[in-house]
């Protein structure tokens, strides 16, 4: 491992280490017995089963939207449609779940390809706005996000609607496309073994294939790989056509998994969070599923701290927007990277004259 490498996961350990001591500062503030939701909030997680169930079950849906956002990232690519992506992928996948007859043992593969498809085609605005037209990928997603929620509000109010419940939510998905239930006592489904294999299968494609290889190159400089002979064009839309699918497949994974009908009646938030788990992870497929269980612990602990004690979970919002900061603060330890650097090029430099 080079220095580069260390740095970027050491300096992500002190971020993550920097928001857990915020918040044992902001329950020292506001709580009345600190040292008791302190010990909630770090160790009540793992205390049952049931609870360390919650943590796999949170961190399911920001695995998937870690790795779209990753593969985005590795391509210099700041799209935020996820948000939208994943509620009409959500729906779509839950107009298949409802109406369809299949057999059991491929029932949910189809929902799967059905939010994958139209994820594929959410993503390909934005995606081919850029390549084609150099368009913001930040706005045009955006722009989306909203576009995607008002047409999906549109199709579940009239299209998938129950008449027989008083709230907005879809009829009931048949129980074939249900994801089963893995860890018995909990709410741990088979979307964490899907989650899974798409992070393997997109740390194989990243970095084990010739297409990895350009998009890490375009999103290194994109004007030298097109001076080196690659259609940054194409590289652009296959990774929003990967993006896409893998967002896609998180929003019906999370319907399929938790719910027995659709029941979003607002943005699921999933893709801003996707953000934060794919800077924590530094853009790898694999460092996305720790990076999402420890945000899913983070919100865990809160969760259980304000049940139990009287700490407000409004805390996970500053913690994580902690993380984003020293994350993406080029600064931050900015002085140790320089000094970590200029010793890797002292020792090659005293290797060379060994050799000489």
């Amino acid at each position: 491992m080079n220095r580069e490498k260390s740095f970027n996961i050491m300096r992500t350990a002190v971020a993550m280490l920097a928001a857990i001591l915020v918040a044992f500062v902001i329950i020292i503030l506001i709580s009345d017995k600190p040292v008791q939701s302190i010990l909630i909030f770090l160790l009540q997680p793992f205390s049952s089963g049931r609870y360390v169930g919650n943590i796999v079950e949170t961190a399911i849906p920001l695995i998937f939207s870690g790795l779209s956002m990753a593969v985005l990232f590795q391509t210099s690519l700041f799209n935020l449609g996820g948000e939208g992506l994943y509620f009409m992928a959500g729906i779509a996948g839950s107009i298949a779940a409802i109406w369809l007859r299949l057999p059991v043992f491929i029932f949910p593969l189809v929902c799967l390809l059905v939010a994958a498809g139209v994820g594929i085609l959410v993503m390909l605005v934005p995606g081919i706005l850029r390549a084609k037209f150099n368009a913001n990928e930040v706005v045009t997603s955006l722009m989306m996000n909203n576009i995607c929620y008002g047409v999906g509000c549109y199709i579940l109010n009239n299209m998938m609607r129950d008449p027989a419940v008083s709230t907005l939510v879809s009829y009931k998905y048949r129980k074939a496309a249900m994801l089963p239930v893995i860890v018995k006592g909990t709410r741990v489904h088979a979307g964490i073994l899907i989650a899974v294999f798409c992070a393997v299968l997109v740390y194989l494609f990243m970095y084990k294939t010739k297409w990895g290889l350009q998009v890490r190159a375009t999103g290194a400089n994109a004007k030298f790989a097109k001076y080196s002979g690659m259609n940054v064009t194409k590289v652009i839309i296959m990774v929003h056509v990967i993006a896409g699918a893998v967002a896609g497949c998180g929003g019906i994974v999370e319907c399929l998994g938790l719910h027995k009908r659709f029941e979003w009646t607002a943005l699921p938030g999933y893709g801003f969070d996707g953000a934060m788990i794919a800077m924590l992870a530094n853009n790898n497929p694999l460092g996305v599923i720790g990076a999402a269980a420890f945000v899913a612990y983070l919100r865990v602990g809160a969760d259980l701290v304000n049940r139990f004690a009287d700490v407000p979970t409004e805390m996970i919002s500053i913690l994580q927007t902690l993380i984003i900061l020293l994350i993406s603060a080029e600064k931050f330890l900015h002085k140790y990277r320089q000094r970590w650097i200029e010793k890797d090029v002292k020792i090659g430099e005293v290797q060379n004259e060994g050799v000489h």
